[in-house]
């Protein structure tokens, strides 16, 4: 492989990688406060496609205005999921709150078929982000190039809130101990349905961009996705955010590189996140950032 070819392919693969991050993130904050592993959360990225083909193909949105809307739409049913199906269920087992994790995320694709069709739909995308530039025989398109850049400014904030503001403090508090946080005068479930509304926001974004990238969306299109940013999230170190996203350029990066090397493997390139989580949880079974499973590290 050349050097051409090699910086091809690294565009490509922080593209991917960042898609993977943003959903990551939602994944390991809401693991850093209960511990639950939402497998609801690629539907979450599925619903924001959605909201945004929803809002441009029908309702002639510019994508600005549709991102903000579906954003908020999707931190609004991160924050309802959390509300119906997870709070009742804080004193319960965690095996009820991982069934519970399932049953909602079954609900949401089949809903969605019922209600949308099972057929791919294809996604309006903004003539300006299928703009090509080619520089030094790298080529790479607008929507190619923003994703990284967003994820690295929603990263920035993320950290923001959870260092610099009491909610992050909360946040962090409650990673350690809800009952404590509670006795303190600190309102967890509201701290716990933040969370929800944040991860679920970013997953929105990640569902956006990825429905540009492959300008289309069916109803179980983040199945998949979820589970390759859950792997990214392992590989990273569950419950560090930083971790997530570093997680989501590595499976991104590693799926486009190894079929550059070896493209008689693609139908098989759904495989090689899983097999990299493989490797990382048996040489490091915390991820690159992780330290003790039993602490917070966001």
């Amino acid at each position: 492989m050349d050097i051409l070819t090699f910086m091809q392919q690294l565009v490509n693969g922080f593209s991917l990688g960042s898609m993977y991050a943003l959903i990551a993130i939602g994944y390991t904050m809401v693991y850093g406060v209960l511990r639950l592993i939402n497998f609801a959360h690629g539907d979450i990225m599925m619903v924001g496609a959605f909201l945004g083909y929803t809002f441009m193909a029908v309702f002639e949105l510019s994508f600005p205005v549709t991102m903000m809307l579906s954003v908020t739409i999707a931190a609004l049913l991160g924050v309802l999921m959390d509300k119906i199906a997870y709070k009742p269920l804080r004193e319960a087992p965690k095996i009820s709150l991982l069934i519970t994790a399932i049953g909602i995320s079954f609900f949401l694709e089949n809903a969605f078929t019922v209600f949308a069709g099972g057929t791919p739909r294809a996604f309006p995308v903004p003539e300006y982000m299928e703009k090509i530039f080619d520089v030094s025989g790298v080529v790479f398109s607008v929507a190619s190039i923003t994703v990284p850049i967003v994820t690295l400014v929603l990263l920035l904030g993320i950290l923001y809130v959870l260092y610099r503001t009491k909610y992050g403090m909360a946040i962090r508090a409650l990673s350690f101990d809800i009952k404590t946080v509670n006795l303190m005068g600190i309102d967890g479930n509201k701290i716990i349905a933040i969370v929800f509304g944040l991860g679920s926001a970013l997953a929105a974004v990640g569902g956006l961009f990825w429905a540009i990238n492959y300008p289309s969306v069916e109803p179980m299109m983040g199945v998949l996705v979820g589970l390759k940013a859950f792997a990214a999230a392992v590989v990273g170190g569950i419950g560090s955010v930083t971790g997530a996203v570093i997680g989501g350029f590595i499976i991104g990066f590693t799926e486009v590189v190894f079929i550059a090397f070896w493209p008689e493997l693609g139908g098989y390139k759904d495989a090689f996140a899983f097999i990299l989580l493989i490797f990382v949880l048996l040489f490091k079974p915390t991820g690159i950032m992780g330290e003790d499973l039993e602490k917070s590290r966001f």
